[in-house]
């Protein structure tokens, strides 16, 4: 039976790297791109950008504090990074399956946002699955810890987040997923 793929949503931020090769991925397929944002951040992908709205933003907030304990780490920067977990909180929230591109961390999270993004994909108990540049493998969190895995998007509705600096071993891996679990682009 065919994917009917204009039932889909992937979400998203829009940003260069893997992001943005997720967001290219989706359009390839027909799925809807929504690409959460807010006043004054560069996107590179301009295809379904939501701008949120203060009021918006506030009801992703979560206190600093759990974030730098969920990460292990501590944030300078606080006002800057808060719209940013702000934002990722409506991606997770939105998208059923969670993806992200990166590196694991020794302590099992990941840096910056797509760390964020991560420990909410398990605070949120979504299915999660990352692609370890290092590792150069996909891994699938089950049983509080990483394993490895060859993930297929099996939900409706799905985010994609990952490094902004993406190389051509995670560009290759995006495209796999969406190949593994949709065979070719329509029209291919």
């Amino acid at each position: 039976m065919a994917q009917d793929f204009r039932k889909m949503r992937f979400y998203s931020g829009g940003h260069k790297g893997a992001e943005a090769e997720f967001g290219r991925n989706a359009e390839r397929y027909g799925i809807r791109e929504i690409n959460f944002s807010f006043q004054g951040q560069p996107l590179e992908r301009k295809r379904g950008i939501t701008i949120l709205s203060p009021e918006a933003l506030k009801r992703g907030d979560i206190s600093m504090e759990i974030v730098s304990l969920r990460m292990g780490r501590t944030y300078s920067r606080e006002k800057e990074i808060r719209k940013v977990t702000q934002t990722i909180f409506h991606m997770v929230n939105m998208g059923h399956q969670v993806f992200s591109v990166g590196r694991i961390q020794h302590d099992d999270t990941f840096r910056g946002g797509t760390g964020w993004a991560v420990e909410l994909g398990k605070l949120f108990k979504r299915p999660l699955s990352v692609y370890d540049l290092t590792q150069l493998g996909w891994f699938t969190w089950r049983d509080g810890k990483w394993q490895k895995d060859d993930p297929h998007i099996c939900h409706n509705t799905f985010m994609g987040t990952g490094t902004r600096q993406l190389a051509e071993a995670g560009r290759q891996a995006i495209g796999d997923l969406f190949q593994r679990s949709f065979g070719p682009p329509p029209g291919l």
